[in-house]
């Protein structure tokens, strides 16, 4: 899968004063970017997340998910700890798409959940795909991961790639009256860890 790196600029935010590194899926002209500070290429393990586009969570403030709330959680952490990267990837509504997302949205309004939206718009239940993450932490030159994220299958997904994932970090953040359903099938239906009794490490890959 072709990911070229495009450029990188300077991005202030009330956390930090990240790098902004930009790269081009070539097949599909997806744009992805990875904030980046600090040294992340000494070779130890960075404080990392792989943050998939959230547009309704991440710019409108929703709290029918907790994605907003992440993303800003995670920056906070990486800009306390002066070291880290965050990758962005243009995969919305866990890959279907902004307008998809919408329609499952509505499904959602009508008593469905999360998952069963998404499967009766013909799609599966997460269709992200993380083999674009390898080719932009190459670029980095980072070698090990401390994954910020409760998504076991997020791990998975990385290290059988051959990204060493050194830790998993969880990230509890956002829990509302809004989104107790999306949340329960988070855990329930694929499998993500929502609770303190799940803050171990995995084996390093």
């Amino acid at each position: 899968m072709p990911v070229v790196f495009v450029a990188a600029s300077k991005l202030p935010t009330p956390f930090a004063t990240f790098k902004m590194n930009g790269f081009l899926e070539e097949e599909n002209g997806r744009e992805h970017v990875v904030l980046s500070l600090g040294d992340v290429s000494d070779g130890e393990p960075v404080l990392g997340r792989v943050h998939s586009e959230c547009l309704t969570g991440d710019a409108l403030f929703s709290q029918r998910c907790d994605c907003g709330s992440q993303l800003e959680a995670a920056l906070r952490a990486i800009a306390s700890e002066g070291r880290g990267v965050l990758l962005y990837l243009r995969q919305e509504g866990r890959g279907i798409g902004l307008m998809n997302k919408i329609r499952a949205y509505e499904l959602q309004d009508g008593g469905a959940d999360t998952v069963e939206a998404n499967e009766r718009l013909g799609f599966a239940a997460d269709q992200r795909d993380y083999a674009i993450c390898l080719p932009m932490l190459e670029h980095l030159g980072v070698k090990s991961l401390r994954l910020m994220t409760n998504n076991p299958r997020k791990v998975k997904a990385l290290t059988d790639m051959g990204i060493s994932v050194a830790e998993r970090v969880p990230l509890h953040t956002g829990q509302n009256p809004h989104n107790k359903l999306y949340l329960a099938t988070k855990a329930g239906k694929l499998g993500h860890m929502m609770g303190n009794e799940h803050q171990s490490e995995v084996d390093p890959a």
